[in-house]
């Protein structure tokens, strides 16, 4: 069970609705364990995707078919050319290989989020660069 709470002054408490009932299914007097993070920013996380989705807009046609015309797979490349990978070796390849590892919420605090987003939006300049300013795509970014 995984609970969103809010700390208060008398307490944590429950962030949503959802997140009460499930409390509610907690025992008065048992001792439960908790592992307590820092929820990342949801607006920040959105953002991520917009710059994904807008900078796949900015590939031309011949770019867009390297990545099969997948923008998940595009993602997957930027995660993988910021450094934010898994290193395994592949039976078939017969050589280590580089994964893209999880972006979720439970795998990534709100620091390393941001520190990925960076350097993923470096690499989208560096190449889509010639073709807009960083001030005209952060413009397009913020409405899109």
């Amino acid at each position: 069970m995984k609970l969103m709470l809010v700390n208060t002054s008398s307490g944590l408490k429950p962030a949503y609705d959802k997140d009460f009932d499930e409390k509610k299914k907690l025992k008065i007097g048992e001792t439960y364990i908790a592992d307590i993070k820092l929820v990342r920013n949801p607006k920040f996380h959105r953002l991520f995707f917009s710059l994904v989705n807008l900078s796949w807009e900015y590939l031309d046609e011949k770019n867009q078919k390297g990545f099969k015309n997948n923008v998940e797979l595009w993602r997957k490349y930027l995660i993988a050319a910021a450094g934010y990978v898994d290193v395994f070796w592949s039976p078939r390849q017969k050589e280590y290989v580089e994964y893209p590892k999880s972006i979720s919420w439970e795998k990534m605090d709100e620091a390393e989020f941001h520190d990925l987003y960076d350097r993923v939006r470096d690499i989208v300049f560096a190449i889509i660069g010639n073709k807009v300013s960083k001030e005209e795509f952060d413009n397009i970014l913020a409405n899109y």
